[in-house]
């Protein structure tokens, strides 16, 4: 049996430049940090031949090819499994909608776990950019690159995406403390919502490509990953929330679906009672919304969201880790 341990992620500033439609142009990149919110992959030697693939229901095939859970079925052609596992999954957030980049959490992990349970070692980069294959070129999904790097590396790094496809990770370097401060200053609500982040990131490709209006604000994002982290730098901690609030106002113009009234209400009913800044994480819509409130004004924060769930959260440093590793003496069935 083989557990893999993947955290998701949280990102401040400049998502969005992950998309193909962007990056390819002018270079993308994020500031943004893994989380201890995990998914967690089980693979397993199955008694019987086929596949047993557990996970919101359950699917039981006698060959990779006919799973209908187009991550694990692709997952599997990469690996070269085609046969005799079983494969479980859960999370500590729901998988659907939480802006945290759950689904390249999973697929990272299932990689990481699919890869242990053949014996073969793969770095976290490679994790990363075989996440990326997974869910942008075999399963065609319309999203950016940030999600899956950040869920395999791990730690609070700027991500940077180049027109050539490469993807180079530099962590934050700050004064003791600062990082720390940061990371007590965050205060993080549900508010709900079942949205399809694929259709939003469509939307916003398609917007920001015909609109240079739009193009500028995505730019002005970017620019924004580098003040933050030069802020960081110098250990000004209390500068997240107002960089946080620029890139919001700079988001919610890319396209429309990123906000709404009920999520417009929280932030500045946020604003008025002790946040500095913050978002809505992800591609918009509903999940997640995180906000900088320095420690004196969280009360008054909490207060005034009473009726939102607030989800307590610390940063992560490992990223994706194999935490269980007790091989079969047999392997499953290769392609």
């Amino acid at each position: 049996m083989i557990i893999s341990k993947t955290p998701l992620r949280l990102s401040f500033v400049g998502g969005g430049s992950d998309l193909p439609s962007y990056y390819r142009e002018e270079g993308g990149a994020v500031l943004s940090t893994s989380i201890d919110k995990f998914v967690y992959v089980t693979v397993n030697q199955r008694f019987e031949e086929g596949i047993r693939l557990s996970y919101s229901r359950t699917e039981i095939v006698a060959h990779a090819r006919e799973i209908e859970h187009v991550l694990v079925k692709a997952g599997l052609e990469k690996t070269g499994i085609t046969s005799g596992v079983e494969i479980t999954s859960i999370a500590d957030i729901p998988s659907r909608g939480s802006g945290m980049g759950s689904s390249s959490s999973f697929t990272v992990g299932l990689l990481h776990a699919l890869y242990a349970f053949r014996g073969a070692y793969k770095s976290k980069l490679d994790l990363g950019r075989e996440a990326c294959e997974v869910e942008l070129d075999m399963c065609g999904e319309p999203i950016g690159k940030q999600d899956q790097y950040a869920a395999a590396a791990g730690g609070l790094n700027v991500i940077e995406f180049h027109p050539d496809e490469s993807v180079t990770l530099a962590p934050i370097v700050a004064p003791p403390g600062t990082i720390q401060e940061v990371e007590a200053d965050m205060v993080m609500f549900y508010i709900g919502g079942d949205r399809s982040a694929s259709k939003i990131l469509e939307q916003q490709a398609r917007d920001v490509g015909a609109s240079l209006d739009k193009k500028q604000a995505l730019r002005q994002m970017v620019g924004l990953v580098y003040t933050l982290r030069d802020e960081l730098a110098k250990g000004h901690a209390h500068s997240v929330g107002e960089i946080l609030h620029a890139n919001w106002e700079l988001k919610r113009q890319l396209t429309g679906g990123i906000s709404n009234a009920m999520i417009d209400d929280v932030y500045q009913t946020a604003m008025a009672n002790g946040a500095t800044g913050g978002k809505l994480l992800g591609a918009g819509g509903g999940g997640f919304m995180v906000f900088s409130v320095p420690q004196a004004r969280q009360s008054d924060l909490r207060k005034a969201l009473a009726a939102l769930r607030e989800v307590p959260f610390r940063f992560d440093k490992n990223g994706t880790s194999i935490v269980f590793y007790q091989p079969s003496s047999h392997t499953a069935h290769p392609a």
